[in-house]
């Protein structure tokens, strides 16, 4: 089987598919958050909260960000070195307010070559003081932040479940699923 290039494989040179995809999930979680109160974001079951999901998923997007921000050339990001703010995963205006921030600032990578190279810092030592370098690229990395930020919805939909918050039937559903739902209905 021959290889083939990823230009080849895609009709498009820009991250703006896989930009879309990561901003339709940042708005249900905006959605989402507009209708929760605090009580719901923060209440605890076992040691989940809707907020340490939301707050997981905002850092991983910090975290992409941040490394595209020091050299388009060539990104380095470590997601095991991300920033953990307190106040996103406690107070769910502050969570908002980040979320739209992230989008905007995912609008403004939506140009970039998916091709854009980034270099994965990933700890292969329990330690973290041994850091295997892993070529990606920011398409790479989008998508990986797609899949990402839908498994921690699907998780928030359990949460909010259990509190008794029904939730629109697509929120926490991969795009790839949605596709195939509008293809075969």
């Amino acid at each position: 089987m021959p290889a083939t290039s990823l230009s080849a494989a895609v009709p498009y040179s820009t991250s703006q598919k896989l930009v879309d995809e990561n901003i339709h999930s940042l708005h249900q979680l905006s959605d989402l958050l507009v209708i929760m109160p605090s009580t719901l974001y923060q209440q605890q079951f076992e040691t989940q909260t809707v907020g340490k999901h939301v707050r997981h998923v905002l850092a991983h997007y910090q975290t992409l960000l941040a490394g595209l921000e020091g050299s388009v050339q060539t990104g380095s990001i470590d997601y095991e070195q991300r920033h953990r703010q307190a106040a996103l995963e406690g107070e769910p205006h502050v969570a908002l307010h980040t979320l739209g921030t992230l989008r905007a600032e995912l609008h403004a990578v939506s140009s970039y070559p998916i091709e854009t190279p980034i270099v994965l810092h990933y700890p292969v030592e329990p330690s973290g003081n041994s850091l295997l370098p892993l070529p990606s690229s920011l398409g790479r990395e989008l998508a990986f932040l797609t899949s990402h930020t839908v498994h921690h919805m699907a998780l928030i939909r359990l949460l909010c479940e259990a509190m008794n918050m029904s939730l629109p039937s697509d929120f926490g559903v991969h795009p790839s699923t949605l596709r195939f739902w509008q293809q075969h209905s």
